[in-house]
């Protein structure tokens, strides 16, 4: 790929920028690195929103029907209850995951085709939150919606006929 690792971590950043803007209501994340290899990067952030076992279908749902909107192809669905991922991969050749982890934090990730090497800049995207050092701590910020251990009913096929 003829890109720096520069613009590869600025194409990543802005994969997740669009995978995060995709969520509503919308759920508070931070930086969680930059990793550098000697000729790829990867870029991660960390959702700090509490994302209730009840609700992490619909986050799921949610991104991947966001990726596949953008032209990604999904490359693998773990569909463990407890630690559930999507792996996929845009047409560039990038690929980006969510992975639900410990205390069931959710982790997205973006990680570059191999590109020419260059020095890289930390993310100019602010985190909507707290930005935490490493470690970054366990989810701690409660959302109505996402935190609420209700399931979203799915609609009847009466209601789906009107």
């Amino acid at each position: 790929m003829d890109i720096t690792m520069q613009q590869a971590a600025e194409r990543a950043d802005a994969m997740l920028d669009a995978t995060l803007m995709a969520i509503k209501p919308e759920i508070q994340w931070t930086h969680s690195g930059t990793s550098e290899g000697s000729c790829d990067v990867s870029r991660s952030r960390t959702v700090m929103t509490i994302i209730s076992k009840e609700r992490r279908g619909n986050l799921l749902g949610v991104v991947q029907r966001s990726w596949e909107k953008s032209g990604y192809t999904i490359k693998s669905v773990n569909k463990s209850e407890k630690y559930p991922a999507i792996f996929a991969q845009s047409p560039d050749g990038f690929g980006i995951s969510v992975v639900v982890g410990g205390a069931g934090q959710v982790a997205f990730e973006v990680d570059s085709p191999c590109v020419k090497p260059s020095d890289v800049a930390d993310p100019a995207t602010p985190a909507n939150g707290p930005d935490y050092d490493y470690p970054v701590p366990r989810p701690n910020v409660h959302s109505d919606f996402w935190s609420s251990s209700t399931p979203i009913p799915s609609p009847s096929p009466t209601t789906l006929a009107n």
